[in-house]
């Protein structure tokens, strides 16, 4: 997993996020020539009353899920965006990676 948080940090393009949700969007050349170019994000909406939805991903390749590099490099940034959306003086902030992806994704 470290090697995978390194490359993320490297590869970042974007990162936002607050107590109510945000995103990150990667590079993935990193993966292989077969991908230079492509994108990938990760994004977490706010459900209110503090409490963060599960945090989605998506890609510019066309049926990335199909791809376990892709499936892999998705949980990796989804796990990676979870550490930074934890916040100090938030109530829901014991609640683990596996706990906040049994919440909803939209409040609506």
């Amino acid at each position: 997993m470290e090697d995978i948080t390194k490359q993320i940090e490297e590869n970042t393009l974007r990162c936002e996020y607050s107590y109510r949700g945000g995103g990150i969007e990667i590079a993935l050349d990193f993966l292989g020539e077969q991908y230079e170019g492509q994108k990938m994000t990760a994004y977490q909406n706010y459900l209110g009353g503090g409490l963060l939805g599960s945090i989605q991903n998506d890609c510019t390749i066309k049926d990335w899920w199909n791809y376990s590099v892709l499936k892999e490099t998705a949980e990796a940034l989804a796990r990676y965006f979870h550490e930074l959306t934890r916040h100090e003086d938030d109530e829901w902030e014991d609640a683990s990676f596996e706990e906040n992806q049994q919440r909803p994704s939209s409040a609506y």
